[in-house]
């Protein structure tokens, strides 16, 4: 099979790269889950899906050095156990998955814990929360899942660590380490599915400069955003994430 020529494909795809290079490596990944909705406008979604893999784990071995000494072992613990189990799930349910409806699921859960926060904070004092194994469990299994089905497992697992209030360096560096676990276990049984074909693998390949330079910038902005202004970009990025998501769900439905 050829490599993917249609211009209209690089139009949406360089951006969607950038976006999750820069959320990945500066962010969180919080934003990163858009890259597999934009790049499904042009090609479907299992095909974006299975480009947009490789390109993650490469943006995750220059994350894994930047962030090696920050990030959280406690968090690790718990939802790395957690996460197999939902990409276990994935896999087994794969041909039976509706995209559209995972990311309605995602969108209520982005939408839902950031109108949560907003809505909460002064009474709550924004106090931090620590790190429980029924919590993480919970949302661990959730993130491996929606990870599996369309790299979407960012906003599951901010909803764990987001009340945490980490250090923003850990924060991200807790992202960086739980994902690079993640997504390289999802290569198995992406390739048993039959996911990875001469022209999506031939494609992330050219994508892959892009991906690289999306990560240097997302450095680059970490170290110049102070850590208050970090987290209300964080709800902010995650809420836009969830509209996304949502109008894209419940369009298909032909409910807007």
């Amino acid at each position: 099979m050829e490599i993917i020529s249609d211009p209209f494909f690089y139009m949406v795809a360089i951006p969607a790269v950038l976006i999750a290079g820069v959320s990945k490596s500066g962010f969180g990944g919080g934003l990163g889950v858009v890259s597999v909705p934009l790049i499904a406008l042009a090609v479907s979604p299992q095909v974006a899906a299975a480009i947009m893999l490789p390109i993650l784990c490469l943006m995750d071995l220059a994350n894994v050095w930047a962030y090696r000494k920050n990030w959280d072992r406690r968090n690790m613990m718990i939802l790395i156990p957690a996460a197999l189990i939902g990409i276990l799930v994935g896999s087994l349910s794969f041909s039976y998955l509706s995209e559209e409806a995972v990311k309605i699921l995602i969108a209520l859960i982005a939408i839902g814990f950031t109108l949560d926060h907003w809505l909460r904070r002064k009474s709550s004092g924004n106090k931090p929360r620590s790190a429980t194994w029924l919590k993480g469990t919970f949302w661990g299994t959730i993130s491996g899942f929606t990870s599996f089905v369309a790299h979407a497992g960012g906003p599951p697992l901010s909803v764990f660590l987001f009340p945490q209030r980490l250090d923003k360096t850990v924060f991200v560096g807790t992202t960086v380490m739980f994902f690079i676990v993640v997504n390289y276990v999802k290569l198995i049984p992406y390739w048993f599915l039959g996911q990875f074909n001469g022209a999506n693998l031939e494609t992330a390949a050219v994508l892959a400069p892009v991906a690289i330079l999306g990560t240097w910038l997302g450095l680059w902005a970490h170290d110049k955003v102070n850590q208050q202004l970090f987290y209300r970009v964080c709800y902010v990025l995650l809420l836009i994430t969830g509209l996304k998501l949502l109008w894209d769900g419940l369009s298909h439905f032909g409910i807007l």
